[in-house]
């Protein structure tokens, strides 16, 4: 199979690129710099250069803050982007895998009596902040544009490449003896190795669709950043604060977990949330 791979530098991209070594698959990996998904011609001359049967789109505007300020870019890259990689797989016959995020909810803290189980894919989607908005879109452009398709939402999405809370907090953890994490926001770490693994299952059994990727267990960022220093050399005193304390121009999330019964009703069982932590601590830690 030949496998053409957006964002390969970025974290989840990055992650991609490592676990296909020694598949047996032609794997081409793209960097923005090398494969401008906003660029019609660009887009067309890889898709004829490398003829994909299937496109791995980890390519994303992904600064929920900067989208505040800069919208125009943030649908450019998250829907026109995203349109113009679904026309060309329709156009050479290749099926397209997307990810898209916890933010196409509401978010409020009301959802949770409403799905105590998490957002099902069937929810309706109703982004609170630019960011939000702009993943809706190239959701709605792939269902418009294409008819072998996944779109997998992730949230809290960690990883050993790029930045992300994990690494962050084991970061901080060394440089200062005091942290405030938000514990006013209830979700799930969802670990790029994990989706890796939960992506290739679903493309192995054939599956299209919507489908959630995320850990077992719902827990605030604070409760996370707990056991991360539980599961490092690491112990600063952690002080639980409300979201309020940090200033930041777009709304999140009081609630984004995502209900993973869809996934586990094809075989595929996510990981529970400890540990896929561990898991990634150890990965972070041996580098």
């Amino acid at each position: 199979m030949r496998l053409l791979i957006t964002g390969a530098k970025g974290q989840l991209g990055r992650e991609w690129l490592e676990f296909l070594k020694g598949s047996g698959h032609e794997v081409f990996g793209f960097g923005s710099s090398e494969l401008n998904i906003t660029d019609v011609e660009s887009v067309q001359a890889i898709f004829k250069q490398v003829n994909p049967d299937l496109v791995i789109n980890c390519a994303a505007y992904t600064n929920v803050d900067q989208a505040e300020d800069e919208p125009e870019l943030a649908f450019k890259v998250n829907e026109i982007g995203v349109m113009n990689l679904s026309a060309a797989c329709r156009e050479f016959g290749a099926k397209l895998v997307h990810y898209s995020t916890d933010y196409v909810f509401s978010g409020s803290a009301g959802d949770k009596e409403i799905y105590p189980n998490g957002y099902p894919e069937e929810a309706n989607p109703d982004p609170m902040n630019v960011y939000g908005k702009s993943k809706r879109a190239g959701e709605l452009s792939i269902e418009q544009q294409s008819s072998d398709w996944l779109i997998l939402r992730v949230s809290w999405l960690c990883g050993q490449h790029g930045n992300n809370f994990v690494k962050t907090m084991l970061r901080l953890g060394k440089e200062k003896p005091e942290l405030n994490v938000v514990d006013d926001q209830l979700g799930s770490p969802t670990f790029c190795l994990d989706v890796v693994e939960k992506t290739m299952g679903l493309i192995e059994k054939e599956k299209i669709g919507y489908y959630h990727l995320s850990s077992e267990g719902a827990v605030t960022w604070f409760q996370l950043a707990e056991k991360i220093f539980e599961m490092s050399d690491d112990s600063p005193r952690l002080n639980p604060v409300p979201s309020t304390a940090f200033a930041s121009k777009a709304k999140r999330p009081a609630y984004s977990y995502l209900n993973t019964h869809k996934l586990k009703s094809t075989g595929l069982q996510p990981v529970y949330w400890e540990t896929g932590l561990e898991k990634l601590i150890h990965q972070i830690t041996e580098k």
